[in-house]
């Protein structure tokens, strides 16, 4: 293992000493950790009431319509995903950071007081461009800042702080809902999250001189043939590197099952008699677990391997989708135990897989590698939608959950056999 660098250090914007590490970087961190509870409680909005506005506001009969705004949201945020890597080479973190909350003022308004379903969409245009940039940016300056010893937690942290905010905000969203209606009050909580992200935001210090820290004492140097440009770097996550394939495509099956459970699970546990309350319990439930649980299991990919953990959490995902079904005539017992299942897996998944992409990438070229990496990731939640959409409209509902459930076996076992140990020196 080789230790963190601590001295001979480039000093910051204020003249101090760098160093690498959570300890030495605390304050820092923590802020970075509020701006992403803020990030996630946005995009949290969304996940109780927007499929019931679809089909109940403005009378979307189609499965595959009213997931459109899925669609929407996933590719924009996966296209902003790898144009990030590419954009810090011109920008600092932090002025992207700051960008993306800017993007993001008009989505609470947008959802709250859309005339027409068109609005919801473009809504979830300016949302995807938001999460792109806010959540690459807090998830790759906690990276910089604790150093290649503790990337395992420290992307369990920040993780943990987003989805915890996603699902306690899609909680809250179905008990005002019930209460409230389902809109204009639960969306315009979104006010508060874009103006407290965007106030931390500028306080919040860049972390360039920790990724030149960082640089002057890799293990390995950059070989001077690499090439470190966004194509040769999205060849190489995509498919020319085993492991960041095989990270790849878990990442894209991982957010398939989000987005899928996103638009479906309201409707199938409504059409089986659930009230709004109920659902917000299951679809807050699930992001909880997920966010929680990334805080101890951020930490044991740093002390047993990524790889168990995102085999053993994919093929978990997979019970969930079996749970949903196996017990539907139970409905609130059956997507209390599917959440619980989907959150737990989706934990032990998450933070193992953009650890496992940070160990793989050489520092030069590691934003692209992670860039690429949330790229298909976050396509997944357009893939999910798509599919679900034409499996709920052709087969069902229940077929569709099905399909999910075979789907993440696979990659689970595809991950398995791509996935490997980091080279040396990458991690802790």
């Amino acid at each position: 293992m080789t230790a963190d660098p601590t001295s001979t250090a480039p000093t910051n914007a204020s003249g101090r000493p760098v160093r690498l590490g959570l300890r030495e970087n605390w304050l820092q961190f923590t802020l970075l950790v509020i701006v992403n509870i803020c990030v996630g409680g946005l995009v949290g909005l969304e996940r109780t009431t927007v499929p019931l506005i679809g089909s109940e506001t403005f009378g979307l009969t189609s499965d595959l319509a009213v997931f459109s705004f899925i669609i929407a949201f996933g590719l924009t945020k996966a296209l902003t995903n790898l144009a990030a890597g590419a954009l810090t080479a011109r920008f600092r973190r932090k002025q992207l950071l700051v960008t993306g909350w800017l993007i993001g003022i008009p989505v609470p308004f947008a959802l709250a007081y859309a005339p027409s379903w068109g609005w919801i969409v473009a809504a979830n245009v300016l949302l995807g461009l938001n999460q792109g940039l806010t959540w690459s940016m807090t998830v790759n300056m906690k990276i910089d800042l604790v150093g290649p010893s503790r990337r395992g937690l420290a992307t369990g942290l920040n993780e943990a702080a987003g989805y915890t905010a996603v699902g306690v905000t899609a909680l809250l969203t179905g008990y005002l809902a019930t209460a409230y209606g389902l809109r204009p009050v639960p969306e315009l909580i979104g006010v508060v999250f874009v103006a407290a992200g965007l106030a931390l935001s500028l306080v919040v210090r860049d972390t360039a001189a920790h990724v030149a820290l960082e640089l002057a004492h890799h293990p390995k140097p950059l070989p001077t043939d690499e090439d470190t440009g966004l194509k040769a770097t999205f060849t190489r996550t995509s498919w020319r590197n085993r492991s960041l394939r095989g990270a790849s495509q878990a990442g894209l099956v991982n957010n398939l099952n989000d987005g899928l459970t996103w638009g479906v699970f309201p409707l199938l546990f409504t059409d089986h008699g659930l009230g709004l309350a109920a659902v917000g319990l299951i679809k807050g439930l699930y992001p909880i677990l997920w966010g929680l649980g990334q805080i101890p299991t951020g930490h044991l990919a740093d002390r047993i391997g990524r790889k168990p953990l995102i085999v053993y959490g994919m093929l978990v995902q997979a019970a969930g989708f079996v749970i949903a079904l196996a017990l539907l005539d139970r409905p609130l017992l059956a997507g209390i135990l599917s959440a619980v299942a989907l959150g737990l897996g989706t934990a032990m998944v998450y933070p193992a897989l953009i650890a496992s992409v940070s160990d793989h990438a050489h520092p030069a070229w590691r934003v692209g590698a992670l860039g690429t990496y949330r790229f298909w990731r976050d396509i997944g939640y357009a893939v999910g939608a798509l599919v679900a959409g034409i499996l709920a409209d052709w087969l069902g509902l229940d077929a569709t959950v099905i399909a999910a459930a075979a789907l993440t076996a696979a990659s689970g076992l595809l991950a398995a056999r791509w996935i490997s140990a980091p080279p040396s020196g990458r991690t802790g």
